[in-house]
């Protein structure tokens, strides 16, 4: 239950922030003694920046990364309570999210990967004159939860994660593990490896990593369909927290806003100096160092998973919200700019580091911005 008395906690602090801003915007007009009509005014012009020309009592449809459903939790229940327009997102998955988007379902999808060539074609049917373009919105480190009696303090390297995902490690006192824990009280307990079941943009990232870091140890061509042998498969970030959680002597992979309740986060060896935990710093200066290599309207980035860098944790993601960047259905699309206005301004992006994710660097989510405002 820790991990919802957090998210709880998070949904507080971020309404406040929006309702807070509200309210100094309204102090602010009472200078000269204004009236009560004069706050109240200001107090609607401060709801209009927020919600633009979104109409009260509007729904909007979006669908995809489980990786971000907590941020987006977190961002609707304010943007709801500032706006009155209703957004449901499933979080199925960054697979479903672009097949949905792809098929004209959605006013916007979520991804942990950036749209492929092919996608991007597809896009093109149901964004009349335009195509689907990729905006980074959330970022975040991809914690190894495990689940194993005893030990507190786990660190691994990426040869020896690739070989426990790929059941080529199978006991938690492995000779390679009690190499890169010397203190530990390992026991001889089966390794319990989860994965997803579902495309996963998690799941490609954290691949992407284990290819760049050691290839010799992982042969996989990766993507969002999991290819390994064995293991146990869970549906979405929450279910592979969940299985890892009940499972004695589990390990899996998930956002850190997922971690709790007896599940603890594998600290990685990269080569530096020490090894590097999870959290939003240290995914935050990975992060940074990030390229924008998309054209256009499209700002997909390239991660550096083989990082060395000192605090540096590499095995990052970006979520993407993939919209059109012309051609969107007129009447969800002043509720969807302002919604997506909102996640990437700086009190959107302040909820963030609340909840375990890290807010995108200056630089790139300034882009963001100004990309958002031409959506047509």
């Amino acid at each position: 239950m820790k991990l919802q008395r957090m998210n709880r906690r998070a949904l507080t602090l971020g309404a406040l922030a929006v309702s807070g801003a509200l309210a100094l915007t309204a102090c602010g007009s009472d200078d000269n003694g204004g009236s009560s009509n004069s706050s109240s005014s200001s107090t609607t012009n401060a709801s209009s920046a927020i919600c633009g020309s979104a109409k009260k009592g509007q729904q909007l449809l979006a669908d995809g990364s489980s990786a971000q459903k907590n941020a987006i939790d977190a961002w609707v229940k304010n943007f709801s309570q500032a706006c009155g327009v209703q957004i449901n997102y499933k979080g199925g998955g960054s697979g479903a999210g672009v097949t949905s988007f792809n098929q004209g379902q959605l006013a916007f999808a979520g991804s942990d990967s950036a749209l492929k060539p092919e996608e991007v074609t597809a896009s093109k049917k149901v964004c009349s004159g335009g195509q689907g373009i990729d905006l980074p919105m959330v970022g975040g480190p991809i914690a190894l939860g495990y689940n194993v009696p005893g030990v507190d303090n786990l660190v691994l390297d990426a040869p020896t994660l690739a070989k426990i995902f790929d059941s080529k490690i199978t006991k938690w006192n492995d000779a390679a593990i009690k190499k890169l824990n010397p203190s530990a009280t390992l026991p001889d307990l089966k390794i319990q490896a989860f994965h997803r079941s579902d495309e996963s943009g998690t799941t490609d990232n954290f691949t992407k990593y284990l290819i760049a870091a050691t290839p010799d140890n992982w042969k996989y061509s990766g993507g969002k369909a999991w290819q390994a042998k064995g293991g146990q498969s869970a549906a979405g970030s929450a279910g592979v927290a969940a299985g890892v959680k009940q499972t004695s002597g589990a390990i899996g992979y998930f956002e850190l806003s997922y971690v709790a309740d007896g599940v603890k986060a594998v600290s990685i060896n990269t080569g530096a100096a020490a090894p590097v935990a999870p959290s939003t710093d240290s995914a935050t200066k990975d992060i940074a160092a990030a390229q924008v290599v998309g054209t256009g309207s499209d700002l997909t980035l390239k991660l550096d998973y083989n990082t060395k860098a000192e605090g540096a944790y590499p095995i990052t993601l970006v979520t993407y919200e993939i919209i059109c960047d012309k051609g969107n259905k007129a009447d969800t699309l002043p509720a969807t700019k302002a919604f997506l206005s909102y996640i990437a301004s700086e009190d959107g992006q302040k909820v963030l580091s609340t909840i375990d994710y890290a807010p995108i660097p200056d630089a790139i989510i300034t882009k963001v911005r100004s990309t958002i405002a031409s959506i047509s």
